[in-house]
Parts: C-alpha cells; sequence; structure tokens
C-alpha cells in the first residue's frame, strides 16, 4: 500500500508535544493501533502520528477512505472538525482552527456569490439570502471554538501582532490569552525579551501594558483664595470623592490581576 505524507498537511494542525507523542507510542506498543487511518486517495490526512510510530515499530495499521473529499479545503474543514471536538485541544488551538474556518467558510461562499452573479439575472437572492450557510460572525466562531467572543478577538490579536517567541509560549501554556494579547501590543523585540524572561517578566510586561492603557487622573484646581467656606468645604468633599473612586479602581484593577494569576495558576496544574 502506497501511503502519501504532505508535509503542508502534516503541519496543518499543531504537533503533539514530546510528552504527548511520548504517551501516544506507549498507547500504540501496548494496545496497538486501534484507530483506523484516514486516507484521500493514498494521501494521508489524519493519523500522521500513528503513522510513523507504527512504521517505526512496525506495528499493523488499518485504513480507511474517505470518499466525501471533492478538495483540499474539504480536507482541511473536516482536520478542523475533527480536532475541535477533541477534549484536549486548548482554548488558543481551537480559536486558531476555528478562525482558520471561518476563512475558508467566507472563500467558499465569495465564490459561490461570484459564480451566481455571472450565470443569473440581477435581482436573484443571493446563496445567504436563498437558505445557504450564513456567513461565520463572530460569535459563530467563538461558539465552534467554546470561547468568549472577548477570548477570540484576543487570539486574533495574537496571530496578528504576536511574535514567533510569543506564540510559542502560549501554545506551550507558559503565558495565558489574555496576558499575551496584551504583551503582543509591545514591539517584537520586547516581546522576545520577555519570553526570554520566563512567566515573571511575561506576567510583569502584561501587567505594564494594562496599567499603560489607563486613563491618567485629572488634576484638581485649587479654590480660589477668595472661595467661601462653603465652597472650601465642597473642593474637600469633591477632592474624597476622586480619592475614593480611585482606591475603588485600584481595587478592581488587583481583583482582576488576582483573577488572571488564578486561572493562570490552574491552567498549569
Amino acid at each position: 500500500m502506497t501511503i502519501t505524507i504532505d508535509e503542508q498537511l502534516r503541519a496543518y494542525i499543531d504537533p503533539l508535544t514530546e510528552d504527548e507523542f511520548a504517551a501516544l507510542e506507549r498507547s500504540l506498543l501496548a494496545e496497538g493501533c486501534r484507530d483506523a487511518l484516514v486516507l484521500w486517495g493514498d494521501l494521508l490526512v489524519d493519523g500522521h502520528n500513528r503513522y510513523g510510530i507504527c512504521q517505526k515499530h512496525g506495528i499493523p495499521f488499518k485504513t480507511l477512505q474517505n470518499d466525501t473529499f471533492q478538495s483540499i479545503d474539504d480536507v482541511h474543514l473536516w482536520m478542523i472538525d475533527n480536532h475541535l471536538g477533541r477534549r484536549s485541544v486548548s482554548d488558543f488551538q481551537r480559536g486558531v482552527l476555528a478562525l482558520r474556518k471561518k476563512e475558508i467558510v467566507a472563500a467558499r461562499l465569495a465564490q459561490a456569490q461570484t459564480r451566481q452573479a455571472s450565470t443569473e439575472p440581477a435581482g436573484t437572492a443571493s446563496p445567504a439570502q436563498s437558505g445557504g450557510d450564513p456567513p461565520w460572525t463572530r460569535e459563530t466562531v467563538a461558539r465552534a471554538a467554546r470561547v468568549s467572543s472577548a477570548t477570540l478577538g484576543q487570539i486574533e490579536k495574537i496571530q496578528k501582532t504576536a511574535a514567533p517567541e510569543l506564540v510559542g509560549a502560549v501554545k506551550s501554556g507558559i503565558i495565558s490569552i489574555n496576558a499575551a494579547a496584551a504583551v503582543a501590543s509591545l514591539p517584537s523585540e520586547r516581546q522576545i525579551a520577555a519570553v526570554a524572561g520566563g512567566k515573571k517578566e511575561l506576567r510583569q510586561a502584561a501587567r505594564q501594558v494594562r496599567e499603560a492603557r489607563l486613563p491618567p487622573k485629572p488634576e484638581q484646581e485649587e479654590p480660589p483664595s477668595d472661595a467661601t467656606p462653603e465652597q472650601i468645604e465642597i473642593h474637600r468633599l469633591m477632592l474624597l470623592v476622586v480619592a475614593l473612586t480611585e482606591e475603588r479602581n485600584q481595587l478592581k484593577k488587583k481583583v482582576q490581576h488576582l483573577t488572571i494569576a488564578l486561572a493562570e495558576a490552574r491552567s498549569e496544574q
């Protein structure tokens, strides 16, 4: 049997970590290859790691042809849906995969609309209007990735502006998505330096970015020299309100930082 490996297809999904690969290898050695490798013709679609381990140790395996694929986009969509359903996939990975699916679905919809516009009379309903697949909104993508719309936006920002080193830190769990999105707003050199400094440096960088975004404190004018006692008292009370409001905001910020730190600590367990 001829099985063809496409390196771009193999790299379409993030590779297993060393620990995950070692666990898979132990499982295959102990129990054999129970799940069939999925093929499109002779092209391997699913099971690259299993195939490599089976070849290495001479472990028998089965194959399964998927005859529903019509194009490489169909293959990509199947791979995305297959991995979105796995519990071991992180929030960041699910977000990236769901965004890839959005791109494919949007491109297909645009192509369908272009073909329809060139072949049908003006005024004919578009595919979306006539009951076809609707466009993937941010909410649709977020639901597919099982993350909030805010988290999805942070993942998009990381994809667009984060240095490769910072992306790697997110994938490995060294930094949370929330903190990485903040660090991603820094120049690439500072991102790389923060990653090199480890968890503590990354969290400090994220905290500094968040604090820099806070609005500046308004300057309080002194009461006029001829102010009445009532005006002076009003001014004093206004300063007290400002101070209490600032104290409240600081406490809210501290709670936010503690919440983020707690979430990061739980993710590391």
